[in-house]
């Protein structure tokens, strides 16, 4: 659960959102990817609390993302409390609202705990009433119709999901799937999450790591405009990175480095 902002402190290098009126690439269900496809990345960047991938689209154009992953297992200090959250969602990314949903592996004073919750930012987080534990298979997914969100996470390996609905104005201009330092005040200790595997890969979850843009739903790696975020320290260490997309096009992986902030 977030304990304040979920909205990411991006620092873009060379982001050319100029091209963003450019059609996507393959729509989801077609053949996998020869490569990773860096080439469709329009940029690299850094956040201080987010690690992952960011999908740029025009206002109003993104209507729904996919995603799944597996719940990690957190290295807790005797000391201390360290947070860790893991989710997808819409918006966020440089607009003041965010649509998400995810699970938490988080410390406090030596013990782990594991939960799930969904957030319609500005408005605070809840938590949902499902047993995550280390090692499940989630899924989880974002959409927007006739003026409602609606978020959706299941735990595939228990069976159980549970929904969450809105209705609010939003730019509906990005999609997220992300491993992420909570804030409140500031960006908060990123716990040891050592990796975490997203995508098809890893939950053999079909259709996930995609988002629908202008109705049309994509594979994560056929995206013309996403981008991969690595989070930093203040001092611009290296505190958790994704690596490259899938050779399919559905999934990845974040590992930690270090705790920050």
């Amino acid at each position: 659960m977030t304990r304040g902002r979920r909205r990411p402190r991006v620092l873009l290098v060379g982001l050319l959102l100029a091209f963003l009126l450019t059609s996507v690439g393959s729509p989801l269900g077609g053949s996998a990817l020869a490569s990773a496809s860096r080439s469709h990345l329009v940029s690299h960047a850094t956040s201080s609390n987010w690690a992952g991938y960011v999908v740029k689209a025009p206002k109003g154009a993104i209507s729904d993302v996919k995603g799944s992953w597996i719940v990690p297992k957190v290295t807790c200090p005797a000391q201390g409390r360290l947070y860790s959250s893991f989710w997808v969602g819409i918006d966020g990314d440089g607009s003041p609202t965010v649509e998400q949903t995810g699970t938490d592996s988080d410390c406090a004073h030596g013990s782990a705990s594991y939960f799930a919750w969904y957030e319609f930012f500005p408005a605070y987080p809840h938590t949902l009433s499902l047993k995550i534990t280390v090692g499940d298979s989630i899924s989880a997914d974002v959409s927007y119709g006739s003026g409602t969100f609606t978020t959706t996470l299941s735990d595939r390996t228990t069976g159980k999901s549970a929904s969450a609905t809105s209705t609010i104005h939003a730019q509906r201009a990005s999609a997220e799937w992300i491993a992420e330092a909570p804030s409140s005040s500031s960006v908060l200790p990123l716990a040891d999450f050592g990796s975490v595997h997203f995508g098809y890969d890893a939950t053999h979850v079909t259709s996930t790591c995609s988002a629908t843009i202008s109705g049309t739903a994509h594979k994560l790696g056929s995206i013309s405009h996403v981008f991969p975020l690595t989070m930093v320290s203040r001092t611009g260490a290296t505190k958790a990175k994704p690596s490259a997309v899938s050779s399919d096009g559905t999934s990845f992986v974040v590992t930690w480095v270090r705790s920050g902030p």
